[in-house]
């Protein structure tokens, strides 16, 4: 059973984020999904003043949001990328290195599913995020995998802000490393961030105008999503700038449909997202869409007691829209974060 379950863990999904510090303030962050089985993911608008339970039993962590976010479902039971009204974008991504805490008995809880969103409802700031966390102890659970019993999620979370800070929260032998530096503006899946730094360091001795690794592995897309997200145009000038981040996340994508059995670390590319955190601009592309879509914050109803709303996107994000579409959501029950004990 051991082995099976590793087996299952090792069907490793291979996601990349980047954050773009363009001049005048124009940072922005961008992230494939990659993912070996379809997905349906959804943009939910959530307002401020939801009340929340973190998902995982009697010693669940609560709070009130203090933020409005849209966010991005994971098959509606989870968040696994969005932005709140203050320009913080929060993404979960795929580490199987990933251990989390054995229950202690008595420190509260946070299902994963939930994870994301607790930072997106409470934090203006990356400085803030960081601060709470390393003064407030908290257990994450994982839960399964959709689809496949018996596979627990492994995943880490990256946190980036308006200001272009950055944090990387990984599980590690049960216990939480927080990386928070400005520079770390490039996050892929194993090994540890660490290992990752470590392995940059190396790459630095090679000139990249003349060789990047240019394999679908998580150490090479580190490497070369990390260069050419400080190599494309530097643009204050919104449209130039989310393009700038959207070639950079295409070129670390993984081609439609591909399996191959000798690589499980390569994943299917479904969708791409980038934040504009200056403008507060939300961008949508799925891979077996033409067009690229887009959310205009400004735009939402984030008051406290206002609907919450759904745009329904369907699986891979493959309902084809484009343009501005904050006036296409409609007001919809919230999903159940799925719960873990």
């Amino acid at each position: 059973m051991t082995a099976a379950a590793a087996l299952l863990t090792a069907e490793a999904q291979a996601c990349t984020r980047v954050v773009y510090h363009g001049p005048d303030g124009r940072n922005i962050t961008g992230r494939n999904m990659d993912f070996k089985d379809p997905m349906v993911s959804n943009f939910w608008v959530f307002p401020r003043g939801m009340k929340r339970s973190g998902a995982a039993g009697s010693r669940s962590l609560e709070w009130t949001s203090k933020f409005g976010s849209l966010a991005v479902s994971g098959y509606d039971i989870s968040t696994v990328d969005g932005m709140n009204e203050a320009g913080l974008n929060a993404s979960l991504l795929w580490l199987n290195a990933t251990q989390f805490p054995e229950d202690d008995g008595k420190t509260p809880r946070m299902s994963l599913s939930i994870w994301a969103q607790f930072y997106l409802d409470q934090f203006a700031t990356v400085s803030e995020a960081v601060g709470y966390t390393r003064n407030h102890v908290m257990e994450v659970v994982s839960g399964e995998v959709p689809g496949r019993p018996g596979s627990l999620a492994p995943l880490h979370l990256t946190l980036s802000d308006a200001t272009g800070d950055s944090a990387v929260l990984e599980w590690i032998g049960g216990k939480l490393t927080i990386h928070h530096d400005r520079s770390y503006q490039v996050v892929t899946n194993d090994p540890p961030y660490d290992d990752h730094l470590a392995n940059q360091k190396y790459w630095s001795a090679v000139d990249p105008l003349k060789f990047l690794p240019g394999s679908g592995r998580s150490e090479d897309r580190f490497v070369r999503a990390g260069f050419y997200i400080n190599a494309v145009t530097q643009s204050d000038d919104p449209r130039i700038a989310a393009a700038a981040v959207f070639s950079v996340i295409r070129n670390a994508s993984a081609p439609y449909g591909v399996s191959i059995p000798e690589a499980p670390n390569l994943s299917t590319t479904r969708w791409r997202v980038v934040a504009d955190q200056k403008d507060m601009v939300f961008y949508g592309e799925s891979a077996t869409s033409p067009n690229v879509f887009w959310v205009d914050l400004k735009k939402l109803d984030f008051s406290e007691g206002a609907h919450v709303q759904k745009l329904d996107l369907g699986v891979d994000m493959a309902r084809i829209l484009t343009g501005e579409v904050s006036k296409q959501f409609v007001s919809a029950t919230p999903f159940d974060f799925m719960a873990a004990e």
